[in-house]
């Protein structure tokens, strides 16, 4: 089971709930949340890059006492950076020129594109521990993230409830009362990329019309400008969240095309 997050701000959860959160702060991304001893924890924090595209700056994560702090090219084990791969205490981090990743044997894989892509893979024992913007693993889509007994929750309600606060953190919260803009008039130009025949594998292991929401609000969010980021980043993902459960996706990119 994975939980990622990509490109305009979207997450999936664990349990498969697909959403926009443009939160600014660090927050938690996916944390053991039992009473007693809490095994792991990865925070997250993003920010602008010099395009104004979202990028996550860093990833903080504790597995048990080991704190491992990564930023694009930089790991830093307990304080000290260190050369990859790295092995200790049952944590194994590689990293080259387009990935982090980070194994660690208590049932934990990260991976990282140094950008805007992280993607995290538990261990089925965490079922129904886990919380933060990856939600609680319990298999049931909505119910106690968006839904909790009768109250229910946008996703910017529901990702400022998963903000680190930290005394001297300068950052302001989403506003909850901003609504998403409607996109349905790129429907049909996001069917058309997500349905293309590189993805002919894709298509029944995926939930492609999760997908096609993400590439419509980024090209609402896009305003016309035609970046690569704005399409390819849903696109990257659909092709690696495709390889990830065994797919094949062909080759989409081309010379004119990210």
């Amino acid at each position: 089971y994975v939980c990622s997050t990509w490109g305009n701000n979207h997450f999936k959860t664990f349990d498969g709930d697909i959403y926009q959160y443009p939160g600014i702060c660090e927050y938690n991304f996916a944390s053991d949340c039992r009473e007693s001893y809490k095994e792991f924890s990865v925070h997250i924090q993003r920010a602008l890059n010099s395009n104004n595209h979202p990028e996550i700056q860093y990833i903080l994560l504790t597995i048990m006492d080991f704190t491992v702090y990564l930023r694009p090219k930089l790991v830093v084990v307990d304080g000290q950076i260190v050369k990859t791969p790295y092995y200790s205490s049952g944590v194994l981090i590689e990293s080259n020129d387009i990935y982090t990743k980070v194994y660690a044997k208590l049932g934990l894989i990260l991976i990282w594109n140094q950008e805007d892509a992280l993607m995290v893979e538990l261990d089925s024992k965490f079922n129904n521990h886990t919380c933060g913007l990856c939600g609680d693993y319990n298999g049931v889509p909505i119910y106690n993230e968006f839904i909790n007994g009768d109250e229910s929750y946008n996703s910017i309600t529901y990702g400022n409830l998963q903000k680190i606060n930290k005394p001297n953190a300068k950052c302001e919260d989403p506003d909850e009362t901003q609504a998403l803009p409607s996109c349905n008039g790129h429907r049909d130009e996001c069917e058309r990329l997500l349905t293309a025949s590189a993805f002919a594998d894709c298509r029944l292991r995926l939930n492609l019309e999760m997908y096609i929401q993400a590439c419509m609000q980024d090209k609402c969010a896009c305003n016309g400008s035609e970046d690569s980021f704005c399409l390819c980043s849903t696109i990257s993902e659909y092709s690696r969240q495709c390889s990830h459960v065994g797919g094949r996706p062909g080759e989409w990119r081309t010379q004119n095309f990210c």
